[in-house]
């Protein structure tokens, strides 16, 4: 049996694709049954167990199989029919890794460097997602298991032995944390979210993750302020009641595509009238600016534009790219332990199988001698008992050796050898 990995992610599909296939938590319960650990023959052609991962930027499939260009063919054709679009339109997107070089993405893939955003923490959560999910399933038995727990292992000592998770490195969450050290606990704040454009409907997402709950939507097209606050539970207001909008408001996030300013002096300095002591954060993520900077001298307004953010984005990937070697140790130290379980077990399927064949053997010849002799039960004890001590010193030091040349990672070698010679 080998590990076989089955993927794309971000760098080598585009997003039309990874929308395509994308599973949600029902169908991905549906495909999971198919790669049935639990029975011996799985519904998939040589493939015994399976893992599925499915997020926004990656679509992978985890596989013990027996042969990997059949196996490789059989989760491709499986994926095209699962997900209802041709192999053809989506194979040349796909990357193929086996054994450690598959163990070695899963890791790292857990301990956020393999993500579009490094060191993000969401991954290790989704891992961890889709291998509840292939258990719920019985499609995950004893290595992929032990290979899924050794990921998640791998991505907590990542984030709590080194800096890769620390500070936001995304817009959005740089913006969150900003606003979250200026007020405090989010959870009684309420979110004003001016325009519907996907980079502030992402910030409103990470302020929400930190406890924010008061959304209100403004745009221009009160039809998409109502379908993005629906979303969130929130109100969807339009453009003419700004003004009253923003003087109830904590935090505000301006993201139209306007040609010109939105939020100007003698918008925002009436609202603030109302609410002489209260801070206001002004978060404007549009290009060109929605936010006249002159808005920022106003007593108690912070505001920061995306080129605030993203420096501030750029210096903390910066501080997380220094963790990269660390991380990676951590990781090459996960590997070795994994694959030496790995081996090991190899090597104890090899031991049981040749004690079966020996034991088999051995009563076989058992059953011919009894059938010559004329034995009473005491002698036939006797002779079983002796049988039965003297193969398994003959087996002892065979067995201890070979577990010995596992353990010094040459098990792969030895089993093999072991199973030509015997098996």
């Amino acid at each position: 049996m080998k590990l076989l990995l089955v993927g794309l992610n971000h760098k080598t599909a585009p997003v039309e694709i990874r929308e395509c296939l994308s599973f949600s938590a029902t169908t991905l319960r549906s495909a999971l049954t198919h790669f049935d650990a639990m029975h011996s023959q799985a519904h998939l052609d040589h493939i015994r167990e399976g893992v599925i991962l499915s997020t926004c930027n990656r679509l992978e499939v985890y596989a013990l199989v027996e042969n990997f260009d059949k196996a490789r063919q059989t989760i491709i054709d499986f994926l095209g029919r699962s997900r209802g679009i041709p192999a053809e339109k989506f194979s040349s997107y796909l990357y193929v890794d086996h054994n450690e070089h598959a163990v070695r993405h899963l890791l790292r893939v857990a301990a956020g460097l393999d993500s579009m955003v490094l060191g993000e923490p969401q991954i290790l959560g989704q891992i961890t997602q889709a291998y509840e999910a292939a258990l719920a399933q019985r499609a995950a038995g004893t290595v992929l298991s032990a290979l899924f727990r050794a990921a998640i292992h791998t991505g907590k000592r990542a984030r709590t032995e080194t800096g890769i998770g620390v500070n936001a490195a995304s817009i959005s969450s740089v913006a969150a944390n900003l606003a979250s050290e200026l007020l405090g606990d989010l959870t009684q704040r309420q979110i004003l979210l001016v325009g519907a454009g996907e980079m502030g409907a992402v910030a409103v997402k990470a302020l929400i993750k930190r406890g924010a709950t008061d959304i209100v939507v403004a745009n221009r097209t009160y039809k998409a302020a109502e379908e993005l606050a629906a979303a969130w539970n929130g109100q969807a207001i339009s453009f003419q009641k700004l003004p009253e909008a923003i003087a109830s408001a904590d935090i505000v996030i301006t993201s139209t595509g306007a040609p010109h300013t939105i939020l100007n002096l003698d918008l925002v300095a009436p609202a603030l009238a109302a609410r002489p002591e209260r801070p206001l954060f002004i978060i404007d993520i549009a290009v060109p600016r929605d936010v006249d900077p002159n808005v920022a001298n106003l007593p108690n307004v912070y505001l920061r534009d995306i080129d605030d953010l993203q420096t501030t984005a750029e210096q903390n990937v910066k501080d997380r790219e220094a963790e990269i070697p660390q991380v990676e140790a951590i990781v090459e130290e996960e590997i070795g332990k994994y694959m030496q379980w790995l081996s090991s077990l190899s090597a104890v399927s090899t031991i049981t199988a040749l004690r079966q064949h020996i034991e088999t053997l051995r009563l076989s010849e058992l059953e011919r001698l009894f059938s010559r002799l004329e034995l009473d039960d005491r002698e036939r004890e006797l002779v079983a008992t002796m049988s039965h001590r003297l193969i398994n010193k003959i087996l002892h030091e065979p067995t201890i050796r070979l577990k010995k040349e596992t353990s010094d990672g040459n098990g792969a070698v030895y089993t093999s050898a072991v199973r030509h010679l015997f098996l």
